[in-house]
């Protein structure tokens, strides 16, 4: 494995792709560090610190996971990347109703190109709607961070309001679009996809303060709680079994067999090969662990404020019971999982269009009729295998839970033993690799495994390939991006060690 990652190097244009997406990356971390004009994110820092501490804060985390930090920082990049994926969704869903957006999307490419640029408009209006809502969120904290005392953290925002209002929509407006823009530019020019990249990065910006606090949870000083050997021995066993076991859903597949009837074209015979139709066993990905997760917290918001403001007690009660920790929201969490799973197949998988397009070019399932049979044939394999991924994305995303409320291991470090955080994470870096792995098979080098792969490379006595990389180019390369790297790692050491 780790001689592919060198083999990376020797290919010219993998090697600029890798460091194209590199740099981008690192653009983007800057905009989420880049703190608005007019706002003190310091008293907001120490609040999320204090929820993360108890366990709650669970719209303040999940949007805050999202944006890689940069809420809690009140940079220009708070909105992140999540207004042009809102809008990528909407639209997803509408070409499934609009017939309309269903013409377009069939179009080819000029239909989708019309459609991108529906999103984009779309992400602005999105980013404008939001990007209000927050500003003034940010100046009465309490309406959108529920416990936020002002008397005890301080005002987040210093400055006026209607010019603070105005020039923090638009820099968190241009903050989202910069984003977007430098995710199709990873997708066309880089490696992997650019908007799944950021996130990724975004959730892996924590691991060092998770690290941190894995250090503190075991080296903690005298007379402080703190866990052995055996405790850290089976979190590190559980945590390489969550991580194979999302590998393996994300990976899995049921392989349906599709058979090609042969064709007389001429003097040449076509068709008669045989072949696969791959049906995912996730094939929601991790869209129902998000919507889940989103509406649920809102029920909890307005059960809590409308009991408070009419002495309803029954309300405040379950409104409690919809937080984290309790039965109420468990039941319904898996509910949510299990309809919006079954919800998105339906929208997105089309099993009588699979089978009308089987039909015309002469394929068809051995033992199945071809036409309505197959359609049904597929709708039934399809909702076995949405069950069994819906239950492996339940057990996924309450993993944290259990360790934070059972084992009493801190949130920081239960977000990477599974939840929205850790199926993205292993989504991406596997579909990273897989383009990487298409570079290097294709130049004859070895992919990250070997088991079962037929080597056809050459190589001359001085065991130096065509493509090796020599020592001048590594160095144009690689000392820009040692520069860029120290300069970050100084900046960093100033800010932590001068607090």
């Amino acid at each position: 494995m780790f001689s592919a990652f060198t083999n990376s190097l020797k290919i010219p244009e993998l090697r600029s792709r890798i460091f194209y997406t590199l740099s981008l990356l690192f653009v983007a971390r800057v905009a989420a560090h880049i703190p608005l004009p007019g706002i003190d994110p310091h008293p907001l820092q120490r609040f999320f610190a204090d929820q993360t501490a108890a366990g709650s804060g669970a719209l303040v985390g999940l949007y805050n996971m999202f944006t890689g930090g940069a809420l809690v920082k009140g940079a220009i990049g708070a909105l992140g990347i999540m207004p042009y994926i809102s809008a990528s969704i909407i639209f997803q869903l509408m070409t499934a109703v609009v017939p309309a957006l269903s013409r377009l999307q069939q179009e080819g490419d000029v239909g989708r190109q019309k459609l991108t640029q529906y999103t984009r408009y779309a992400t602005v209006l999105i980013c404008l709607i939001q990007g209000t809502l927050l500003i003034l969120a940010l100046e009465n904290p309490g309406r959108l961070f529920p416990g936020y005392d002002i008397n005890l953290y301080g005002n987040i925002v210093i400055t006026g309001k209607v010019g603070f209002l105005i020039t923090s929509v638009i820099f968190m407006t241009a903050g989202t679009m910069l984003l977007m823009w430098l995710g199709e530019q990873i997708t066309q020019r880089g490696i992997g996809n650019g908007v799944s990249l950021l996130i990724t990065v975004g959730i892996l910006a924590d691991i060092p303060g998770a690290a941190a606090a894995t250090y503190q949870l075991f080296f903690a000083p005298v007379g402080v709680a703190r866990l052995g050997l055996p405790q850290g021995i089976v979190m590190g066993l559980l945590f390489i079994l969550v991580t194979m076991g999302i590998i393996m859903v994300v990976q899995g597949q049921r392989k349906i067999p599709v058979q090609y009837a042969k064709r007389v074209v001429g003097n040449k015979v076509m068709g008669g090969q045989s072949s696969f139709l791959p049906l995912k066993v996730n094939y929601s990905g991790v869209m129902p662990v998000i919507f889940a997760s989103a509406i649920l917290l809102f029920p909890q918001q307005i059960f809590s404020q409308v009991g408070a403001a009419f002495n309803i007690k029954f309300l405040v009660e379950f409104a409690d019971n919809l937080l984290r920790g309790h039965w109420t929201y468990y039941a319904i969490y898996t509910s949510l999982i299990l309809f919006f799973s079954y919800f998105w197949v339906s929208v997105m998988f089309k099993p009588i269009q699979i089978a009308d397009d089987l039909k015309k070019y002469g394929g068809y399932i051995p033992g199945v009729r071809p036409g309505e049979p197959t359609a049904q044939f597929l709708d039934f394999i399809m909702t076995r295998l949405t069950l069994a991924g819906a239950v492996f994305l339940t057990i996924i995303a309450v993993m944290p839970d259990f360790l934070l409320f059972e084992l009493n291991v801190p949130q920081r470090i239960a977000i990477f033993f599974g939840g929205t955080g850790m199926l993205i994470t292993v989504g991406v870096v596997l579909d990273t690799m897989k383009q990487i792995e298409t570079f290097l098979l294709q130049r004859h080098y070895d992919g990250f495994l070997k088991k079962g792969r037929i080597r056809a490379r050459s190589t001359n006595p001085t065991g130096m390939t065509g493509d090796a990389l020599s020592t001048e180019a590594v160095m144009k390369i690689a000392l820009p991006m040692l520069v860029i790297f120290l300069i970050g790692l100084a900046a960093w050491g100033i800010r932590h060690f001068a607090l």
